[in-house]
């Protein structure tokens, strides 16, 4: 107000000489002035408001290093008990795989590092299935357990390394693989005396 009406100060004395009319015109237009100039103060005082009090407000709802962390366990769960149930299945899975391992027909191996366990059983299965395959000191272990139960166990690294790639288990050999495989199975069905040997 008063950064209107002051610099008003000598045309509001000469309005008393003024009419009745003429000076509520007068008033009237310093009013508008006055009113606009509250306004406008106002909405600067707001802005400043608006600023502070959203500052205040994420101030208040930053999250410490901590809250994330304990955020994250609420939503996808906590990290450690994951990993331990990951860690678990991963175990049963292998159990299941070697106790697997004495059902197989053959185990194919590199002679170490790879292994390959595959069930075949003539004219039931389409295709030989994969039944346990492992690397290094799980390759060791089939080995031992196919050993142990009597299953032939046949060195052939190339074909080891590619089944091991290619074929997951319980799921059978890819038909790029099937003459070789073949092969290792008849191999094996001879040895047991289930198929005649070859001539000559």
């Amino acid at each position: 107000m008063w950064t209107q009406l002051w610099p008003e100060r000598n045309h509001m004395e000469f309005m008393l000489n003024q009419t009745a009319a003429q000076m509520a015109g007068e008033m009237s237009h310093l009013l508008f002035k006055v009113l606009m100039a509250a306004l406008s103060a106002l909405a600067v005082i707001a802005g400043f408001d608006y600023f502070f009090q959203r500052m205040q407000f994420m101030s208040r709802n930053r999250m410490s290093k901590q809250e994330i962390k304990e955020e994250y366990k609420q939503n996808e769960g906590d990290p450690h008990i994951k990993s331990k149930i990951r860690q678990l299945r991963q175990e049963r899975s292998r159990k299941r795989m070697m106790a697997a391992v004495p059902t197989a027909t053959v185990v194919i191996m590199n002679p170490t590092h790879y292994a390959v366990a595959l069930k075949y059983e003539s004219g039931k299965m389409a295709a030989p299935i994969c039944v346990a395959k492992g690397v290094d000191a799980l390759a060791l272990r089939i080995r031992a357990v196919a050993e142990d139960s009597g299953v032939a166990v046949v060195e052939n690294p190339p074909l080891a390394r590619a089944l091991h790639a290619v074929v997951e288990i319980d799921e059978p050999v890819p038909p790029e693989h099937f003459k070789a495989v073949a092969q290792v199975i008849g191999y094996v069905f001879r040895l047991k005396g289930k198929l005649p040997a070859k001539a000559g």
